[in-house]
């Protein structure tokens, strides 16, 4: 088998084709080796060329509302008012820690998310 660096995108583009072609090797084979390495190389691509930063407080925020069936309004008892609640959700406002305490126990949000990107 022969797996070089993937350096440009026509490299990707063959590595994700090969992987695809290797999906259902069989345990313990050298393809499936073949598999685990390309693998491993893409995802170094993957996260040097199109990194997943983490989402804004707000946006995360927004996303757990989205799923409980939440409102703005909902939130004013977590942030200490309506009024903070439309600051911290137009980005007026940051979240204090009492407010990241609250969330994360009431609405679950993971804390990561609510520090937001140091």
């Amino acid at each position: 088998m022969n797996i070089r660096p993937i350096k440009t995108e026509a490299d990707y583009n063959l590595a994700l084709k090969r992987v695809e072609e290797l999906w259902n090797a069989e345990p313990g084979s050298v393809e499936e080796d073949g598999l685990d390495v390309l693998a491993t190389l893409v995802d170094a691509y993957e996260k040097e060329h199109f990194p997943i930063h983490p989402p804004d407080p707000g946006s995360a925020i927004e996303f757990r509302m989205e799923q409980m069936g939440l409102k703005q309004a909902d939130l004013a008892k977590f942030l200490g008012g309506q009024n903070r609640a439309s600051e911290i959700m137009n980005r007026k406002r940051r979240l204090t820690l009492k407010m990241i305490r609250a969330l994360r126990r009431e609405l679950k949000i993971p804390v990561e998310s609510l520090i937001g990107p140091g």
